[in-house]
Order: C-alpha cells, then sequence, then structure tokens
C-alpha cells in the first residue's frame, strides 16, 4: 500500500519499475536539490497547491506580470522609459485587480526603469530568442529537460546571453554553482540547440536581472568549458535519481530551516526535524 504522509524523515524509495521522474523544467532543478520530496510528490504523485480561496496579489502574480511587461517591452522594441512604464501601466490594469498592489508595484518599476534600460541597451548584442519553450535530451537516459528562458541575447560576436528577470533578490554565483541552477541549465540547453528558432552558439554569460526598487544584476561570464561539465554534472545528478535506491528526501538542503515547502504536511515536518537523519522507505 502506498503511504504519503510519513511520521518521520523518510527517503521515499520508488518500487523497480515505477514511473521515475522523467521530464522536469530547469525552474525545477534547484528543487530537486534542495528538496526532492517536492519533486516526487509533484511528478511522481501528481500534486499540486491548491490556489487559495481567494485570490490574492501574491509572489506569484508578481512574477508573471513583471516578465509580460519585460516581455512587451523588448518585442515591441521599445527603447524609453515612457515606453516601459506605458507597457506597465497596461498590463497592471489587465492583471492586477487591486488598486494598491498596483501603485506599489508600478512604483518599484519606475524607481528600477534607468537601470533597466542602461542593461537592456548595454547587453553587446540583440534579443534573439523571448519566452520559447525548448526540451533538450539527456543521452542515455530517458529524461527530458525542458525550460522557457525569458530571454537570449545573441551578442556581436555570435555568442550568446541568456537573461532570466526577478522580482526578488538574484540568486549569487554560489548560490548558482551549487543550487540554482536555472540559468547554467538553460546556457547548456542553448549551446544544445534545444530552443525552437535559435541557432546553436556558446554561451558567454548569463544575467539574473533583479528588476525592483533596488535593482540588482548579478552576471556571470562563462568559461571555456564551463557549460559542459555543468551538463555532465546534472546528468550525473538525474542518472542516481533513474535508480529505484536513490531517495527523495524531504528538506534535503534547504537554505534556512525557515523556508517553506508546499508538502511539508506531506511529509509530516514537524513531527521530525532538520536533525533527524533521512531512513530510506521503499513504497509498495
Amino acid at each position: 500500500m502506498q503511504q504519503f504522509g510519513l511520521p518521520a524523515r523518510h527517503a521515499i524509495q520508488l518500487p523497480q519499475g515505477e514511473p521515475a521522474v522523467r521530464v522536469v523544467p530547469y525552474s525545477r532543478i534547484k528543487t530537486l536539490i534542495r528538496d526532492p520530496y517536492a519533486i516526487y510528490a509533484r511528478h511522481v504523485l501528481r500534486l499540486r497547491p491548491l490556489d487559495p480561496l481567494r485570490p490574492e496579489a501574491d509572489p506569484r502574480l508578481r512574477g508573471v506580470v513583471l516578465h509580460e511587461i519585460m516581455e512587451g517591452f523588448v518585442r515591441d522594441r521599445a527603447a524609453t522609459r515612457d515606453d516601459l512604464l506605458r507597457i506597465a501601466d497596461q498590463v497592471l490594469a489587465d492583471r492586477v485587480a487591486w488598486p494598491l498592489a498596483r501603485a506599489i508595484w508600478r512604483s518599484r518599476i519606475e524607481k528600477a526603469a534607468d537601470a533597466f534600460l542602461a542593461f537592456s541597451v548595454g547587453t553587446g548584442g540583440d534579443p534573439a530568442l523571448l519566452e520559447k519553450k525548448g526540451a533538450a535530451r539527456l543521452d542515455g537516459l530517458e529524461f527530458t529537460l525542458t525550460g522557457k528562458p525569458d530571454r537570449i541575447d545573441r551578442l556581436t560576436d555570435g555568442r550568446l546571453l541568456v537573461i532570466d528577470y526577478k522580482t526578488g533578490d538574484p540568486p549569487s554565483k554560489a548560490e548558482q554553482e551549487h543550487f540554482d541552477k536555472q540559468l547554467l541549465l538553460a546556457a547548456a540547453m542553448a549551446e544544445r540547440g534545444a530552443f525552437p528558432g535559435l541557432d546553436p552558439g556558446e554561451v558567454a554569460r548569463v544575467a539574473y536581472v533583479g528588476v525592483k526598487a533596488d535593482f540588482k544584476l548579478v552576471e556571470n561570464a562563462l568559461q571555456a568549458g564551463e557549460v559542459d561539465a555543468v551538463w555532465d554534472k546534472f546528468a550525473t545528478l538525474i542518472a542516481r535519481y533513474l535508480r529505484a535506491t536513490q531517495g527523495y528526501t524531504a528538506r534535503r538542503a534547504m537554505k534556512t530551516v525557515k523556508d517553506p515547502s508546499d508538502f511539508d504536511h506531506l511529509s509530516r515536518f514537524g513531527e521530525w526535524d532538520m536533525t533527524a537523519k533521512a531512513v530510506p522507505e521503499v513504497l509498495e
């Protein structure tokens, strides 16, 4: 009988032959590293957190709004501060029903506008891909990585710049190396021709762009062979999780002990703590 919530910190092991996680977006790989149990719950049990009974101006909606504004600005080939704020006003009017949230979010974009415009025109290239989903299969493994980059620029030397917009603080370079591999994996996909309409090319840089009141840019110049090394390490990680003996551990490496997981109630976090050793549990 399959068990869901367990009264201890378990590392869920799938029965031999049980469908494992085969397709995951690169935005979820950080979760696979930090909280594998959440990937098990979402992609094996196919569970989803319920939407709130009353819609709210929450971080998810703020992210959707920001991405629509940035995409509209670049797609329309807009160039000025007034253009950006005009597009922001239109998206906010269409998407956000709460006047206070509209005013606050508009104020943040207004404060970040000049810094964003300076970044956007100073990338050293032109947008070559916007919000288009791609997929790349790992050689020798039944696993496909998917993703939809916010923006990829083709630089004047033919190389690529992969960009992701954030409403919060961008991850540091150390976090990108060990946990938040989204853009590095997007770079690996781009070099492998995974995105329709974008010819493969070497990725020169990846950039997280924090578009908020205190604009923040975390840009990482990539060295020769770095992207291939990321892809090889990723393949090793996935190969482990395709083995029946690899457990999906709850809250394996959370950033802080206070960070919530969508499935804390399912893993019965609170009946055990972060010092508890994970115990393998084979589901039957």
